[in-house]
């Protein structure tokens, strides 16, 4: 197993088909294995607070999940519509999936093809990301965010065996609906863990990024997302390492919305709109100095930004503990805390 090159594989036992409340156990009691300058330690989630410093700053997503999936029709088909994003000209992006929760193989998305909604028809204009053809332009006659309202229930996959109702795809941080698919590295944290890290000398701050869908074409970049980071979290961040305190994001979302406000010296300016930020070998992680982070499928795109702010080796090495004590995958698994190696280290 090469994980420094994401090649590995995932047992499907591996993968968590339900929520942690339904095996027995509390959000914030997941697994948790923290990555400290080559160091493992394997605890839970609620154990969070001894892992980080005071001083320290935990960056969080104030997005909020929507029910971003609609039961559909396209060619006579059933398939199942997943609105990934609004567009700044009213259009959205769409994803078409079988019902089953797997991709569509039974009919081509193709311009100018409608797509049946429950009381309303999306027109598809075009590839979103081409030459991929996975995410597609769409005009809707109609008001979506009532649609969705209405009609709409949270985005799964074929491993998730059972409908969840919307309160298990919600986080604590979660005031600004807009991510299609939730946040979900936040998800084990409590109302309880946070009260107990801000007395520890935590400080949290917020920033925003509306996630799109998962699930891409192999090859397939990561989609450009929505953005803001607020001035008074761009000035914490760097008075925290102006103090020498470390900042952790909690998930890639955090990470990508920071690294995209910050410029070449590390230093995080007010920002917002969208970005299309990779990052990987070609463009390490600035202000970021560990993050907190689910398990992710080999071949995506986020392990690459876990490269970028951990270091090949230390990833590696994650995964490989991971695999081997049977942690459990997507978005209502276990969960990693990965620190950068400090100077020297």
């Amino acid at each position: 197993m090469t994980v420094a090159l994401h090649e590995f594989t995932v047992p499907a036992d591996h993968a968590a088909t339900a929520p942690p409340e339904a095996r027995g156990l509390a959000r914030d009691e997941v697994r948790m294995l923290v990555s400290d300058n080559g160091i493992l330690t394997h605890g839970r989630f609620r154990e969070l607070p001894r892992f980080l410093r005071p001083g320290d700053l935990l960056v969080v997503n104030n997005s909020a999940t929507i029910d971003a999936a609609v039961d559909a029709r396209y060619r006579g088909l059933p398939v199942v519509a997943h609105f990934a994003t609004a567009l700044d000209d009213g259009a959205w992006v769409l994803e078409l999936r079988d019902p089953a929760g797997v991709p569509l193989t039974t009919a081509e998305p193709e311009p100018g093809a409608r797509v049946n909604l429950p009381g309303a028809v999306a027109t598809l204009h075009g590839p979103w990301l081409p030459p991929a053809r996975r995410l597609w332009v769409a005009e809707v006659d109609a008001d979506v965010p009532a649609l969705l309202a209405r009609h709409g229930r949270p985005i799964s996959y074929a491993y998730v065996t059972e409908r969840w109702s919307p309160d298990f795809y919600r986080t604590v941080f979660g005031r600004i609906p807009g991510s299609a698919e939730m946040p979900s590295a936040a998800r084990p944290f409590t109302d309880t863990l946070v009260t107990g890290l801000i007395a520890a000398g935590i400080t949290v701050a917020p920033i925003t990024l509306h996630t799109g869908v998962s699930s891409p074409e192999t090859g397939e970049p990561p989609s450009p997302e929505r953005f803001a980071v607020p001035a008074a979290t761009a000035r914490l961040v760097n008075t925290t390492h102006a103090a020498d305190g470390r900042v952790v994001a909690v998930g890639t979302t955090v990470t990508r919305a920071l690294e995209s406000a910050a410029d070449p010296a590390g230093r995080v300016h007010p920002a917002s709109g969208w970005t299309d930020l990779i990052l990987g070998g070609d463009r390490p992680a600035r202000t970021v100095d560990g993050l907190i982070t689910g398990w992710h499928e080999p071949g995506a795109s986020h392990l690459h930004l876990l490269d970028a702010v951990a270091g090949p080796e230390q990833v590696r090495d994650a995964y490989r503990a991971a695999l081997t004590a049977g942690y459990l995958w997507h978005e209502f698994g276990d969960s990693a805390l990965l620190f950068a190696p400090e100077d020297g280290a």
